[in-house]
Parts: structure tokens; sequence; C-alpha cells
């Protein structure tokens, strides 16, 4: 049944008139699919809905963090409580020892921890305070992985063995960028190639431990737990950007999963209860050279935000109690298996990665396990199979590079349905 969209077609005109692209984050605009983008107006469990009143299964969960699904009564409830007492004090709260309280439970790396408004702030301050604690200046990082919009993570790898790297933004000189080294997922020779070409003068290496920007790209047996050995024989940190995977992969995120600790953690997304929060915490000694008892300063006027802590807070405490996270698995387990069911014929044309309650489908034959394998997928098709999607009720990410979420309130007859829309657009549109 073909749907409506004139309102949002009408709204995003207006819109395009007062925000760049119509939109305040770039792939809200649909650019990437052809389509004018949607306006939505609510949401309820594991459903979305656009101004036109068009109902969709939703696999976007605001980009991760609505575990939980959308409007859980609990988390409105703290929201609702909190807010009536007041929205921002310039002053710490005892919420916020809650909160990072729970976090250091669930993620015992993470000793001391300070609270900052976004990821991509989590990230930025990080990296200052591994390079103010290590005294050295440069970072890696892995192509396809994405920390943020700050200056010094976007970039792309340059010409040479991935040992320099050149802005991937206009608007940020070369200078900021050169520090950055990029080097391949999943190849820890170019990690190796790039600390022997750079002795004692790399302070961090960041990555996604599991990768979920360039769509869902799983680490390779051993690879993170060689990557950190490397990393401290070379005396450099080891930062984990969980921002997605922190609190959903399991309790503990990628690191309690895997079994591994590193130095500092980026958070951010669950913890808020998909109200705007970050996190960046790790061992005592590094921490505390954050001011105000060590050299590297960082600050925020909002960070601690009451109403957005409380929101974390019940979040934490729900997905503790429901057994979330084991929810979300399993429905995204089912979603998988009999996705690759209907599609057990067609593994010369698509891909299905997935990781506990996050996966992507792509367009391509054979394995992705790194930026180059998920280039070559065929974003044409991706284009058709999206708007086929959209159209069955089956609302995901524009774009090929990104992870569909699951939520402990997806259920068997949404996946049912989801399965039924997506393997009929795959066969149909990859017959091309």
């Amino acid at each position: 049944m073909s749907r409506s969209f004139n309102k949002s077609i009408e709204k995003a005109r207006l819109a395009g008139t007062l925000m760049p692209g119509g939109v305040n984050s770039p792939v809200r605009a649909f650019k990437s699919v052809g389509l004018p983008p949607l306006l939505i107006n609510r949401a309820q469990g594991s459903k979305i809905y656009d101004i036109d009143g068009n109902e969709y299964i939703d696999y976007v969960m605001s980009y991760g963090p609505m575990l939980l699904g959308h409007a859980d009564e609990r988390v409105a409830k703290a929201i609702s409580d909190v807010s009536s007492s007041g929205f921002s004090f310039g002053a710490t709260t005892e919420r916020e020892i809650e909160l990072a309280e729970l976090i250091n439970k669930n993620f015992p790396s993470i000793e001391m921890v300070r609270l900052v408004n976004s990821g991509t702030e989590a990230v930025m301050s990080a990296v200052r305070l591994a390079r103010g604690f290590t005294g050295r200046s440069k970072i890696i990082k892995f192509e396809g992985c994405y920390h943020g919009h700050s200056d010094s993570m976007l970039v792309k790898a340059g010409s040479g063995a991935l040992t320099t790297s050149v802005p991937s933004s206009a608007g940020i000189p070369e200078g900021l960028s050169k520090d950055t080294l990029v080097a391949v997922y999943n190849d820890l020779s170019s990690v190796k190639n790039i600390f022997s070409a750079n002795k004692n003068l790399i302070a961090a290496v960041i990555i996604e431990p599991v990768a979920a920007n360039m769509g869902v790209v799983l680490p390779a047996e051993g690879f993170l737990e060689n990557l950190t050995v490397l990393a401290r024989e070379n005396g450099a940190l080891v930062i984990f950007d969980e921002v997605i995977t922190g609190f959903r992969l399991s309790l503990g995120g990628a690191q309690g999963l895997f079994k591994i600790k590193p130095d500092i953690t980026c958070l951010g997304k669950i913890i808020g209860g998909g109200l705007p929060i970050g996190a960046f915490g790790g061992r005592k000694d590094i921490m505390e050279y954050l001011s105000p008892l060590g050299p590297v300063y960082q600050a925020g006027t909002l960070s601690g935000n009451p109403v957005c802590v409380a929101a974390g807070i019940a979040t934490i405490k729900a997905i503790e109690e429901d057994g979330a996270v084991s929810k979300a698995n399993e429905a995204s387990d089912y979603l998988v298996k009999s996705l690759k069911g209907e599609l057990k014929n067609f593994d010369d044309k698509i891909t299905i990665n997935s990781i506990s309650s996050i996966l992507t489908i792509f367009f391509k034959g054979g394995s992705v396990n790194n930026f180059n394998d998920v280039m070559k997928s065929d974003a044409n098709l991706f284009k058709e199979f999206f708007a086929s999607a959209l159209n069955g009720g089956i609302f995901m990410a524009p774009s090929q590079y990104e992870a569909m979420f699951l939520s402990s309130k997806h259920t068997k007859s949404d996946i049912d349905k989801t399965v039924s829309v997506l393997a009929g657009a795959i066969k149909i549109y990859s017959r091309h």
C-alpha cells in the first residue's frame, strides 16, 4: 500500500528555508536515498509515527539510545519528577553521583568518570586527556570508525602507508588533523607500521570496539586483545568509544562482552535514555589529570544536567531490572535468523553483520571486515531497498553505512512483518 507523505514534504520545504538542508544532523536529510525527509510526530514502544500519520516499526531507535523502546513509562516519570524541581543549577546534584556509581558498577575499568553533553564532547575530552597524561601528541584511529565531529577526529587516510591524514570536512586546517593517524580496522599490521614510524609519539589508540558507524563491522578474533597489548607495549593509552555499544552489547558494553579493560572509555546515548548526554572515564590516575585536580582543562555549563541524568539513571535501572539487553538480543537473533533463512539463495548479493541487538544488511556478497569492504556495497541497490522498506512501514537509517537497532519492545509480530517486507524488497531489487 502506497503511503502519503504530503505533510512531511510540505514541512521539509519550509525547514529547508530555515535550517541548512532542512535538518539539524545531516543523515536526517535522506540525501543518500534521494527521498524527502520524514518529519516525526511521536513514538511509542517499537513504533514511530510521522506527521502524516504513517506508522513504522522503528529500527533507528534514535541511533541507539532507546534500548527500552520509545517513551518508556519509568523514564518518562523520572523526567517529569525531576523537571518539576528545576532544569539546571550550575552546581552538583546527588543524581550525578548516583549515575557515576551505576556506570562504575557496570564498567569496572571506569574508576572515575566525567559527565559531558554528547558523545562528540566525550571523545574530544578523552583525547585531550590522553595527550595531557602521556605528554604525547599523536592519536591512532581507524578508517570508517566515527568518533564525533571534533576537528581532530574528522580525518581520512592520506597517501602512503596510512601514516598521514587529511581533513574529511571543509573548515578544518590540515595542521589540526596531522596528529591523527589512520589505521585499517581489523589489520594489526597497519597499527604496527604507524607505531614504528612514530616512536614515542603516540598518546592513544581510539577505536569503536565494534564498529557501528560504517555499518556494523565486528572485530576479528583476537584483534582487540592484540591491539591493547601493542598499544601498551608502545606506551600508548587505549580508548574505547562505547557511545553506541555501552549498555547495549552487554550491561558492561563491548569491553564487558570481550573481557578487555581499556584505559579510557567514552559513553553516551543509553546513559541518557534519549536525552543529550555523554561521559568519559577510566583509570583513577589518568582521570586525576583533569581539572580541578590536574593540568588538563575540561568544563561544561550544562554537564550533569539533572533532567538528563535522571533519565539515564531510570534507563539503566530499568535495563538491569527487566533484562532489556537479553530481550533486545533475542529479538535481533530472531530477525537475523529469519532474514538469512528467507535469503539463503542471495549470499552473493547481501551480507548481514550482527552482534547483540545491532545489525547491518550490506548489499555485497562475501565478508565485510573493514572500511574498504564496506565501500564495495551497492549504494544504488540500498536506495531502492530503503524506499520499498519505508513504504512497507519499516523505518531504518537512510544510509547503507548505519546500523539497525532493536529494543526490548520489538515483538515477534514486529519482526515477522519486518522480515516479510525486507526479504521481499531484497528479492526484487537484487535481481536487477
